[in-house]
């Protein structure tokens, strides 16, 4: 039998923190304040009108508001008992009437269970660790309670689980310090039961001189594990009435979409903070995930994206704790994403210190340390970049293809076309082709992965590079639906040669609406991942009347592809699909809990320029035939099942033999990904023609190079001329577009 020890200092932090005694009743519960049924009232209104999808506010949406409060207090319904539940049962249908009556009691009830279930669980925690656990046994824990699982039915089943629960934790730590103490030989710098890097640079690609990282102060997993719940029920007993007011509205607007939000005037102060970019951070979009702060995206040109070394922030990081230059890193498990933010936010050339769980890892119990150099998100680094590259073909044919590279849709918002200091996505991206067209480029890839979306109009205005007239998109509002043309303003086009377009799991909004618009046309065929990410909507934010009311974030209008298929949900589609490690992660709207369907309009009228589509069969023949004899690719596909074998994962064992194979196997993905996600190596940053090549990942250069082969192929099959580009048509397939075909 194999037992794991613990050392006498728990017992003495365990007995200080209240070991075995029953904690004492809190006093100054909090309580609503007189104007938050008012906030209520016109919140109600606010939504039922403003909504897109004019949804009233109803029995339906009471129950899944019902729904949602539970899980925004109880997540993993680890908390509550099934007692508990069933005394709120009667509000899951009365909601939508307390808040049309301003009545905000309801989630004070709430708080109220659920801050006497955390205590108790605090002290069964302490009471525990006291103790020894059996390793040996064949057990396993789910991780993903919120899925499937019911509350406990009684106080005995819900001990059994956090008996499971924290033999999990304590089993994780300890395996985890084992792993690092025994990597220590071979690398030095790894400390605790975390994984270090150095301090990011604050510009380009060069070294920063900082080498230190804040590591916590030693604590044996136990105390680790105690410290972690003892400032979770000190979290939890500091909520104030805003915050649960917060929970409550927002579990309400949540029933509409994940995207519809009440914003109280602290966190409507956090996102004007982010929409106009005025305080330096790490350059992360952040969202609340379990109670932790989940990377959604990276912001082109900001700390985190520029930062490219191994251990990194990636999509789908948690991040649990923030260390503040070579302080100890501070838990934020549980604690409201504005909060969690304001702490990761500081001032411009200081050190913030991340603790995250990697994407990778589900699981929960191993960590790395992501040290990043406060700094603005630079305007460089968003914008466009190109070079041109000379591709050979297995009989000897060689092309030269541009490969444009567009990270967001950005413009100078406050001033025009021709003014000095006017920027836009559309201006840069042309004079990139133009030395494209100079250099007798024979096609282009359009690269937007990682493209989070941007300015609409700019997203238009870049399509007319390639489309000569006629519909980009189609935007529904609740009443009508707007068509939006390629604006005439560009005269001669841009590039008339072959095209591809490249989207991943990140691509989203604007990337979206352009790479459908490309695909409808027929005029690029679209690469990558199995689809881009899948928003399709607007969001507009409209204030609630007097300031201390706050805001309402709520969703207006969607959008839809020229065939009449919304990108909502189903994204746009790749036509040959070579996936990059996001395929197999949580990401995506498709993933988001109470995301709007997908749905159709009618198609607007329009004409393809070409008929791509009857060469998708051999260009997807001839790149699997090609790639079943890459080796760096089938490595490459490995890392990726493996990332979506772990993100499915649903149950870690809890049997030492099994869950070390499990932690190794990890750690042995992780490093096959770094080690594939280093610079790219003899990659100049600038091509022969003096034009800037930004440095890529690996990672990128295997979809990107397979890419290059592609339209090499797509140049070859098509015989490379000049696509048609008046989108105008014949009578006949005008007269089809319109009355369609006869049956």
């Amino acid at each position: 039998m194999k037992k794991l020890s613990l050392f006498a200092a728990l017992i003495v932090l365990g007995c200080q923190t209240g070991c075995g005694a029953e904690p004492a009743e809190a006093v100054n519960a909090p309580v609503p304040k007189d104007y938050y049924g008012v906030i209520a009232k016109k919140m109600a209104r606010t939504l039922a009108m403003g909504h897109i999808t004019q949804k009233p506010l109803d029995d339906s949406v009471s129950r899944q508001a019902w729904t949602n409060l539970l899980d925004l207090f109880d997540f993993d319904r680890s908390y509550f008992l099934q007692s508990d539940i069933e005394a709120f049962a009667s509000y899951q249908g009365q909601i939508d009437d307390m808040i049309k009556a301003g009545d905000v009691s309801f989630p004070y009830e709430v708080y109220s269970v659920f801050r006497k279930r955390v205590q108790d669980r605090y002290t069964f925690v302490t009471n525990r660790l006291s103790g020894d656990f059996n390793f040996d046994l064949d057990e396993s824990y789910a991780i993903r309670r919120k899925e499937t699982a019911v509350w406990p039915a009684d106080k005995e089943a819900q001990d059994d689980l956090w008996r499971k629960r924290i033999k999990s934790d304590l089993l994780g730590m300890t395996l985890s310090r084992e792993m690092a103490e025994a990597a220590a030989t071979n690398h030095t710098g790894q400390a605790d039961d975390v994984v270090t890097n150095k301090v990011a640079a604050t510009g380009g690609e060069t070294t920063n001189t900082l080498d230190t990282v804040a590591v916590r102060a030693p604590l044996t997993p136990a105390e680790n594990i105690a410290k972690r719940y003892s400032q979770y029920t000190m979290i939890i007993e500091d909520m104030d009435e805003e915050a649960i007011l917060q929970r409550f509205l927002s579990a309400v607007c949540y029933a509409y979409d994940p995207h519809t939000d009440y914003m109280s005037p602290m966190r409507k102060e956090d996102f004007d903070i982010d929409m106009n970019l005025s305080l330096c951070g790490i350059g992360a979009s952040l969202r609340s995930e379990d109670g932790m702060a989940m990377v959604m995206e990276l912001i082109p040109g900001g700390p985190a994206d520029r930062d490219k070394r191994d251990i990194r922030l990636i999509s789908g990081d948690r991040i649990i704790g923030v260390g503040q230059g070579d302080a100890p890193v501070e838990d934020i498990v549980h604690q409201p994403l504005n909060k969690a933010v304001r702490k990761i936010r500081g001032e411009k050339g200081t050190k913030v210190v991340l603790e995250v769980i990697p994407a990778s890892d589900p699981s929960g119990t191993t960590t790395k340390l992501v040290d990043l150099i406060r700094d603005d998100v630079k305007l460089e680094e968003q914008a466009a970049t190109g070079h041109v590259a000379r591709v050979t073909l297995a009989d000897g044919k060689m092309h030269k293809i541009g490969v444009l590279r567009l990270p967001t849709f950005y413009a100078t918002m406050d001033k025009r076309p021709g003014q000095p200091g006017f920027r836009s996505a559309t201006e840069d991206a042309a004079a990139y082709i133009k030395k494209f067209n100079s250099e007798d480029v024979e096609g282009m890839i359009l690269d937007l992965r990682n493209n989070g979306g941007g300015s609409l109009r700019e997203a238009i205005s870049l399509t007319g590079l390639f489309i000569r007239s006629g519909p980009v998109v189609q935007v529904r509002e609740s009443n009508r639906i707007l068509v939006m043309p390629v604006p005439n303003i560009h005269g001669a086009l841009a590039f008339r040669k072959p095209m591809a377009v490249l989207i991943n799991r990140a691509s989203a909004s604007a990337s979206e609406i352009v790479a459908g618009a490309l695909m409808d046309y027929g005029r690029a065929i679209v690469i990558g991942d199995t689809r881009s990410h899948g928003k399709g909507t607007v969001q507009t934010v409209l204030p609630l009347g007097d300031a201390k009311f706050g805001s309402l974030k709520v969703t207006t209008a969607s959008f839809y592809r020229i065939n009449g298929a919304s990108t909502q949900l189903k994204g746009v589609q790749s036509a040959v699909v070579i996936p990059s490690r996001l395929e197999g992660l949580d990401i995506g709207e498709d993933k988001m809990p109470g995301a709007l369907p997908w749905t159709e309009v009618a198609p607007t009228m329009y004409v393809p320029v070409f008929d791509i589509n009857k060469f998708t069969l051999p260009l997807k023949k001839k790149s699997a035939e090609r790639l079943s004899e890459n080796k760096d690719y089938s490595r490459h596909c490995k890392i990726v099942q493996s990332f979506k074998q772990a993100s499915e994962r649903k149950t870690i064992p809890l049997q030492i033999d099994a869950r070390r194979k499990l932690m190794e196997d990890e750690v042995a993905l992780r490093e096959m990904d770094g080690e594939e996600s280093g610079d790219t190596k003899d990659s100049p940053l600038e091509d022969e023609s003096g034009m800037p090549r930004k440095k890529m990942e690996d990672e990128n250069d295997i979809v990107l190079n397979e890419s290059m082969n592609i339209l090499s192929d797509l140049i070859e099959l098509s015989g490379g001329a000049d696509m048609d580009m008046e989108t105008e048509g014949d009578l006949a397939t005008r007269l089809l577009q319109i009355f369609g075909r006869s049956k």
